[in-house]
């Protein structure tokens, strides 16, 4: 059974995903503004992230929120973390790895958090010590012991995001497993982890809105996290390895001898 909070946030990522799916694709329906090459903002981030905040806070008012568009809005100890569409590149060009991503917080420590893919119609959600779900089936990482057996997903930098040795470290990976994949949605990436289609993910300058409630769906499901380096992750982290845990160490080494 769900616990309540998942309850509130499935509410409001489903009432907010109408919006998404009505404007998904349709480019004559979306006024499209750019952060910087390649960070998209729509009018239908806007306005989902919007619909979300209007539910959230009719039962939270008082709680602090983080969102990817309104910034931070302050209130008690207990935070909610909000990003409206994760993908939004994939979004415009009607690419269907897009989700609706919202987490709860409290003193630093991520308990329950859920990735909406409304598009796929794939709800993802879990709480702290009740496991990982997509709709109503358990998630378990996968339990591929061989790297060259395992399928790796990462995000390719762009832009003022391009930092020095991404292609060795494509490079290495590739030659290293089955292959690589880009989504174009970390929050996705992660659920995936979780439920074992991807072995493992990496990426580099992530914001705590994108994988926050994938963090604890990848923990849920019996996997582990730590920064490219090896360090213990914490939400001030800006990178991440997501394994099944069993390749963990392998992987690490392989990102970090380049």
């Amino acid at each position: 059974m769900q616990p309540a909070v998942i309850n509130i946030f499935e509410k409001a990522a489903k009432k907010a995903g109408k919006i998404l799916t009505r404007d998904y694709g349709e480019l004559e329906n979306l006024q499209i503004n750019s952060k910087s090459i390649g960070d998209f903002v729509t009018n239908a981030d806007v306005n989902v992230e919007k619909s979300i905040l209007e539910t959230l806070k009719y039962y939270y008012p008082k709680y602090s929120y983080i969102t990817e568009e309104s910034g931070e809005i302050k209130g008690d100890e207990n935070t909610i973390v909000i990003d409206p569409i994760d993908g939004t590149s994939n979004f415009i060009h009607g690419i269907p790895f897009v989700s609706i991503v919202i987490s709860k917080m409290i003193d630093g420590e991520i308990t329950d958090g859920i990735i909406y893919n409304p598009i796929l119609n794939e709800f993802f959600w879990s709480s702290k010590g009740k496991g990982a779900w997509c709709n109503n089936k358990r998630l378990r990482v996968s339990n591929r012991k061989i790297l060259s057996e395992c399928i790796i997903g990462t995000g390719i930098p762009f832009g003022k995001r391009i930092y020095k040795n991404y292609l060795l470290e494509i490079d290495e990976i590739s030659k290293s497993t089955a292959g690589i994949r880009r989504l174009g949605s970390a929050a996705l990436d992660m659920a995936y982890v979780a439920a074992g289609r991807l072995d493992a993910f990496w990426e580099n300058d992530l914001n705590l809105w994108d994988i926050s409630s994938g963090v604890l769906m990848v923990e849920e499901a019996g996997g582990k996290l730590t920064t490219i380096l090896g360090e213990k992750w914490n939400v001030n982290c800006r990178d991440i390895i997501a394994s099944n845990k069993v390749i963990h160490e392998e992987l690490q080494k392989k990102l970090t001898l380049l």
